[in-house]
């Protein structure tokens, strides 16, 4: 079986070509470094409870702050109220990654390169 070149393609090993993929790849690659500093620098918020606990996420995945209201701290009950840190920072973390996702996902038309985010 014969391997296809791909159309466009000279056989030759066409330098402009590699050259031009090589300088499109660069560019991805630093509009992808762009957007992923500037959506590090974002906060992300989610509340639970009906917002008796809220969490604050970096866009680089980190806690930066948790509140809660005076009246969601019951020492009879610190079961509930770990599951109210625990949702509101799991939906904090998720819309973050989410917002990190579809920017790069824009950046590279939605070509899969490891390695790149």
């Amino acid at each position: 079986m014969k391997a296809r070149i791909p159309k466009g393609y000279s056989g030759s090993g066409s330098p402009s070509n590699l050259q031009q993929l090589a300088k499109q790849a660069q560019k991805m690659q630093e509009e992808m470094d762009v957007a992923n500093t500037e959506l590090e620098a974002k906060e992300y918020s989610a509340t639970a409870g009906g917002e008796a606990v809220t969490v604050t996420v970096s866009g680089g995945m980190r806690v930066k702050s948790i509140s809660l209201k005076p009246e969601v701290v019951d020492p009879d009950d610190i079961e509930m109220l770990t599951d109210l840190i625990i949702a509101a920072t799991n939906e904090a973390l998720r819309s973050a990654a989410a917002e990190k996702e579809e920017v790069m996902t824009k950046i590279s038309g939605g070509l899969n390169m490891p390695g790149l985010f």
